[in-house]
C-alpha cells in the first residue's frame, strides 16, 4: 500500500507524483500510456489568449472568470507552481519568466505565446527588427521553411516592429537509405557530435545573413548541449521550432520528468488501465488495475486522478452523445454532447469545457457543491471550465492543479 496512488503520466500526473515524493510520501504512479507530453511543444504555456494575445500571463490569470480552473488557485499560486517546476528541470532544460510570454515562430510561421521554453528556442522570441534565416532539411517533412519564412516576413512582432525572414535548405540524410525519417530520427542522429557538426556546417553554408538561424526542433534527444554546439559553430544565435508530433522537445521534458520521478522513489506502472474503484468510508479505498493475469487492487490513503480529458479517453462520448467519466463515475458539468458541438469549426467548442468541478482543494464536487470522495483529488485536463487548446493554458493548469492536489495531501497547502 502506498500513501498516494497517482493515475496518469501526462504533465499533471508526473508533477503530482514528483511533488508528493519530494514531500516524503510513498507514491505509486499508474498509467496506460506515456501521457501527452510527446504531443506537446516542449514548453509550458500558462495563458496565451483571452482571446486577445497575452503578453503578461499571470496578470491575465488574475482576471479569469469564475469557473475557470485558475479561478480557485490564483495567479500567485500558479506562478509559484510553475516556478517550482522550472527549478526542478533546471535552466538547461526550461527557462523563462511566468510573468512574461515569449512569442515564438511556429512550423507555419505564425507567432505563438508561451511562458517557459527550452533554451534552444529562446533566441526565436519575436522582437521588432529581428531577422530570421529559416533552414529546412530536404529529407524532413513537416518543416516547410519557405512557408515559415514567408509568413514570418508578413508578421509584426508584439512590439509593433516588422520582422524579416528568408528560407534556405540543406540536403542531409540522417540515416542512409531512409525515405521518410521522423524528427526523432534526426534528434537521435544529433546526439552524435560528429553528425551535429556536419549538420551545422551544412546550415552555415546556406543560411546567409540573419540575426537568428531557425531550425527544426531536432537538436538532440538525449544530449542537451547540441543546440549550443550548433550555435557556437555557426557563430550566431539559433532557435528551434517545434514540429508536429512526435515532438522532440516534448519527449525531452517527458524523459527528464520521468527520470526525476523514478529517482525520487515513485513506483511506476505502465501499460494497463485503471477501470474501476472500491469505495471505503466517505472516500476511495482502492482502484482496480486491469493487468495481465487478472485485476490488481491498488490501495492508498489518497488518490490523484490526472488522466487527461477527451483526447486521452478519460471522458467518453457514446453514440447517443452521452458524456461520462468511466472510472469513478464523477459528476460532470454536462452530459449531453449534442448541443455543445457547433457547426462553425473555428467557433468556440463548449464540449471541451466539460469536465469535473472541484472544491478549492481540487476534490470533485457534485452539482450541489458537495465533495464526492474526500480522499480523491483531480488534476489537469479532466477539470472543467475552459477550452485549453484555444487559450493555450493546458500546461499551466496541469502544473498548478497537480501542485495543489499534492500540497493538500501533504498538508503543505496554504
Amino acid at each position: 500500500m502506498s500513501d498516494v496512488v497517482v493515475i496518469g503520466a501526462g504533465l499533471a500526473g508526473l508533477v503530482a507524483a514528483l511533488r508528493l515524493a519530494r514531500a516524503g510520501k510513498s507514491v505509486t504512479l499508474t498509467t496506460k500510456g506515456p501521457g501527452g507530453l510527446h504531443l506537446s511543444q516542449g514548453t509550458v504555456d500558462i495563458l496565451g489568449y483571452t482571446p486577445e494575445r497575452v503578453s503578461a500571463p499571470l496578470d491575465a490569470v488574475a482576471s479569469v472568470p469564475a469557473g475557470h480552473p485558475y479561478a480557485s488557485i490564483g495567479a500567485e499560486a500558479v506562478g509559484s507552481a510553475v516556478s517550482w517546476l522550472a527549478e526542478e528541470f533546471g535552466p538547461e532544460l526550461l527557462t523563462g519568466d511566468p510573468a512574461r510570454n515569449f512569442q515564438f515562430p511556429t512550423a507555419v510561421g505564425a507567432l505563438r505565446p508561451t511562458a517557459l521554453a527550452q533554451p534552444s528556442m529562446v533566441a526565436g522570441d519575436a522582437v521588432g527588427g529581428k531577422s530570421y534565416a529559416v533552414v529546412g532539411v530536404r529529407q524532413l517533412k513537416d518543416f516547410p521553411a519557405d512557408l515559415i519564412a514567408g509568413n514570418l516576413a508578413r508578421s509584426k512582432a508584439p512590439d509593433g516592429g516588422a520582422l524579416s525572414a528568408h528560407s534556405a535548405w540543406i540536403d542531409l540524410p540522417a540515416r542512409k537509405g531512409e525515405a521518410d525519417p521522423t524528427p526523432l530520427t534526426y534528434a537521435r542522429a544529433m546526439d552524435d557530435q560528429s553528425f551535429a557538426a556536419t549538420f551545422a556546417k551544412a546550415v552555415g553554408a546556406v543560411a546567409g545573413k540573419a540575426d537568428v538561424v531557425a531550425l527544426p526542433a531536432v537538436l538532440g534527444s538525449k544530449r542537451r548541449d547540441v543546440w549550443r554546439q550548433v550555435a557556437d559553430q555557426l557563430g550566431r544565435d539559433i532557435c528551434e521550432i517545434p514540429l508536429p508530433p512526435p515532438s522532440v522537445p516534448g519527449i525531452r521534458l517527458y524523459d527528464a520528468l520521468l527520470a526525476m520521478v523514478r529517482a525520487a522513489g515513485v513506483r511506476f506502472i505502465q501499460g494497463s488501465r485503471i477501470v474501476s474503484f472500491t469505495p471505503g468510508g466517505d472516500g476511495v479505498a482502492s482502484v482496480t488495475l486491469a493487468a495481465a493475469g487478472g485485476p490488481r487492487h491498488l490501495k492508498a490513503a489518497s488518490f490523484v486522478f490526472a488522466p487527461g480529458g477527451f483526447e486521452s479517453g478519460a471522458l467518453d462520448v457514446d453514440s447517443f452523445g452521452t458524456i461520462t467519466e468511466p472510472v469513478f463515475g464523477l459528476p460532470l458539468t454536462a452530459t449531453d454532447a449534442g448541443p455543445l458541438i457547433p457547426s462553425d469549426y473555428w467557433g468556440p467548442h463548449a464540449l471541451f469545457e466539460v469536465g469535473v468541478r472541484t472544491d478549492d482543494a481540487g476534490r470533485p464536487i457534485d452539482a450541489a457543491g458537495a465533495v464526492v470522495h474526500t480522499n480523491l483529488f483531480v488534476a489537469g485536463g479532466i477539470i472543467a471550465g475552459c477550452e485549453r487548446w484555444r487559450e493555450k493554458s493546458g500546461d499551466g493548469i496541469a502544473v498548478a492543479t497537480a501542485v495543489r492536489a499534492a500540497d493538500h495531501i501533504t498538508g503543505g497547502a496554504r
